[in-house]
């Protein structure tokens, strides 16, 4: 009997494995580039800003998003942050547009001035931080974007 349930367990196991070597996964993440960032009028004491993302899918298989958290350094200061669950699809090998508002986080701006004050460089480095939630089974995407600014090349 016991040799019986192996052989059924095998064949279920091989029909599993057929039916999953199906399936199309998003092979390369999606390229997300930050194309505005803006000032929005404040709420109270709270500057706000909307930034923009330009979402490009470079799979056949559309991209649909159940949500996006972010998050936004300077010179290791976690300035601005949010989330967001209205995220369009993105049908594949498309691009999309996302807006997302963002909220200064405070103190963390404090320390930032405080740095740059104590430290007259004409340089810092920033980094956009993002993980876009797929939904389900798949894992979630970590886009990363890491620069720095130069305020001496930009003036001349």
């Amino acid at each position: 009997m016991s040799n019986k349930i192996l052989k059924i367990l095998f064949v279920f196991f091989i029909f599993l494995n057929a039916g999953c070597a199906g399936l199309q996964l998003n092979n390369e993440p999606p390229t997300v580039n930050v194309t505005s960032f803006r000032m929005l009028p404040a709420e109270g004491l709270i500057p706000r800003f909307e930034i923009g993302l330009r979402v490009m899918n470079p799979n056949r298989t559309e991209l649909s998003f159940h949500g996006l958290s972010y998050s936004v350094e300077v010179e290791g200061h976690k300035i601005l942050s949010g989330v967001s669950n209205e995220l369009p699809i993105i049908a594949g090998y498309s691009e999309g547009n996302v807006t997302l508002n963002a909220a200064v986080n405070l103190l963390s701006g404090v320390r930032l001035i405080a740095d740059l004050m104590n430290e007259k460089t004409e340089s810092f480095k920033y980094g956009f931080n993002a993980k876009l939630d797929t939904g389900g089974w798949r894992p979630a995407l970590h886009v990363q974007e890491h620069g720095e600014f130069n305020f001496s090349t930009a003036t001349q």
